[in-house]
C-alpha cells in the first residue's frame, strides 16, 4: 500500500511502476515461504519415515532388560 503523502508527490506513470514493483515483491516473498514450507514438510516426511522404521526396528530387537528380569517379549 503506497501512502497518502507519496500519491501527491509522484506522477502516476511512476506510481504504477511501483505498485507493479511492489506486487512484484509480495509474489517472490510469496514463492519463498511456499518453496520454504515445501521442503520444511518433505524434511518431516522423511524424518517421520526414518523414525518408523527405527521404531519398528526396536521392536524387533530383544528385549535384554526382560531378559535379566527372567521374561521375554
Amino acid at each position: 500500500m503506497i501512502p497518502q503523502e507519496l500519491r501527491q508527490i509522484i506522477p502516476p506513470v511512476q506510481l504504477d511502476l511501483l505498485k507493479t514493483h511492489q506486487l512484484s515483491q509480495e509474489f517472490y516473498r510469496e514463492v519463498q515461504y511456499r518453496q520454504a514450507f515445501e521442503g520444511y514438510c518433505h524434511w518431516y516426511r522423511q524424518t517421520a519415515e526414518s523414525h518408523r522404521k527405527e521404531l519398528q526396528k526396536m521392536r524387533q530387537d530383544l528385549n535384554i532388560l526382560g531378559w535379566f528380569r527372567r521374561r521375554t517379549r
